[in-house]
């Protein structure tokens, strides 16, 4: 698999002030107790194991950076801070037209469909601690989860710098969870997994934010063609 070309230099801006408040409303938008649903699904690291293309913690960690530096890095983070940007100027055809592109590039059904129900999700429970534009989002059909993240971290004051990797974390521990169960590994095989994956997210929100309009978008062909399989998976624990 691909891997974008990583800098390793610190950028000026990875870090961002953060307020007491914001971080702490940080924590509640980033924590597994956040009642999304995301537990449900391994985007494709079910079948991806499933085939025996993952199966230990190596595998694991070479399959997880894949998509976080080749997919994630260059798609899900440079739209989430156009996002961002878009909510703190209120420009809703901005969030729309981002919105729009992000769900086109899900390359599967399931993948899809794991954005609209996570992002439908989040945007009732922003709904009901009062960020009122979610209320629209909760039935949309044309809803993700990275459009309601950055709507929260706008609303919240949280720096885009801080909510590019904080939703980079999210990701790449949703995927680690997954793997614990499904490899399976053990707890302490998955802190070190998730350890190593930390260590490349802030590489990954310096190059994401120097990824200009044009240039975003990912291929992943084994992580499409994995999901694509495991629409029709004998016998599985979640539902992507």
């Amino acid at each position: 698999m691909m891997k974008a070309p990583l800098s390793t230099e610190p950028s000026p801006r990875a870090a961002g002030a953060l307020g007491e408040a914001a971080l702490l409303r940080l924590l509640q938008l980033c924590s597994p107790a956040l009642p999304i649903g995301a537990f449900a699904y391994s985007q494709a690291l079910e079948p991806a194991v499933a085939a025996g293309w993952v199966c230990d913690e190596a595998t694991a960690i070479d399959w997880i950076s894949g998509l976080l530096e080749g997919s994630l890095t260059a798609l899900d983070l440079p739209i989430v801070e156009r996002l961002h940007a878009a909510w703190s100027a209120n420009d809703v055809a901005t969030v729309d037209d981002w919105t729009a592109l992000l769900a086109a590039s899900r390359s599967s059904r399931e993948l899809q469909a794991e954005e609209r129900h996570l992002g439908a999700a989040l945007a009732r429970v922003l709904d009901g601690v009062g960020i009122a534009e979610a209320a629209a989002w909760t039935a949309r059909a044309d809803v993700t989860y990275a459009a309601m993240f950055a709507l929260a971290a706008s609303r919240w004051g949280i720096p885009v710098a801080v909510a590019l990797s904080a939703y980079a974390f999210v990701w790449c521990e949703t995927q680690v969870s997954a793997a614990v169960r499904l490899i399976p590994l053990g707890q302490s095989a998955g802190q070190r997994v998730l350890s190593a994956l930390s260590a490349t997210i802030p590489a990954c929100v310096v190059f994401a934010r120097a990824v200009a309009d044009h240039d975003i978008g990912a291929a992943a062909p084994s992580h499409a063609i994995a999901s694509a399989v495991h629409e029709t998976q004998y016998s599985r624990l979640f539902r992507s």
